[in-house]
């Protein structure tokens, strides 16, 4: 669905991304992580057009396309939840469903309109909340991510990036918010999930896919990895190393010599 080739970014004299390459497919969820600093929110402000590569191809659906500002990303079917949320507490659920793309009849807002299909989209996605005519300020974290992601719906995109969507939230509505990226996977939507929780990441994605310092470090594919794998392609340690770590901890004799010493570096 969507695929990046060759993608680098350079900010002055910082170097962002060199040659990040990533692909999503439909009804597939894509893990990406990285330490700070390791060009994630830069690599989603590419896809959402938001900050365009100075190097590198963006293909939606096997084609080269130009994603040069945020309206020719969401025209191809991409919407982007960032992890502000950019929700408005002032006004209630329908009106943030429709913030920008309010419905009219005659030249006057169709309010019934506008709530018969936000009560719609809340029920296919299964979110609930006590009433769609509440100030989203009463909500809670979890809901409040729901009603952003089911705010990107709107447009029937066929990509959804969620920028930390779990971030800040308790254990229930960490579920919740789980629970609704397993319902975008069952409607065929490609899934863009950036995330520093391993247990998140591990519940949900398909493939994981590292940064680090701006480069591809490992794709994996969640069957057959294990969390400690996907840490180590993180931090840039190897297997090997964190053995060693773990046999010096407990005491095993003979590692005191040069491994011991590569395995702390």
């Amino acid at each position: 669905m969507l695929a990046l080739r060759g993608i680098s970014k350079r900010f002055g004299a910082v170097q962002a991304l060199t040659d990040v390459e990533l692909e999503i497919r439909p009804g597939e969820v894509v893990a990406l992580v990285g330490d700070n600093g390791a060009g994630k929110s830069t690599l989603v402000k590419t896809i959402a057009g938001v900050g365009p590569a100075d190097e590198g191809t963006v293909e939606w659906e096997g084609r080269p396309v130009t994603v040069d500002r945020p309206h020719q990303a969401q025209a191809l079917g991409i919407a982007t939840v960032y992890q502000d949320l950019a929700l408005c507490d002032n006004l209630d659920v329908v009106g943030n469903l429709f913030l920008g793309r309010e419905l009219t009849t005659a030249g006057v807002l169709d309010e019934v309109e506008m709530e018969r299909r936000s009560r719609e989209l809340l029920a296919t996605l299964a979110i609930r909340i006590p009433s769609v005519r509440i100030p989203v300020a009463s909500l809670s974290g979890g809901q409040r991510q729901s009603v952003a992601i089911a705010r990107s719906l709107l447009g029937e995109p066929k990509v959804v990036v969620l920028d930390e969507p779990t971030a800040a939230l308790g254990v229930e509505q960490t579920a919740q918010v789980l629970d609704l990226v397993e319902r975008l996977r069952e409607r065929g939507l490609g899934t863009l999930i950036i995330s520093h929780n391993m247990a998140d990441v591990m519940a949900v994605a398909d493939r994981v896919a590292v940064l680090r310092l701006g480069r591809n470090n490992g794709t994996f594919d969640i069957p057959g990895t294990t969390q400690q794998q996907i840490i180590s392609a993180i931090t840039g340690a190897t297997d090997n190393a964190v053995t060693r770590r773990r046999a010096r901890r407990g005491g095993t004799a003979g590692d005191d010599g040069p491994d011991s010493a590569e395995g702390q570096a």
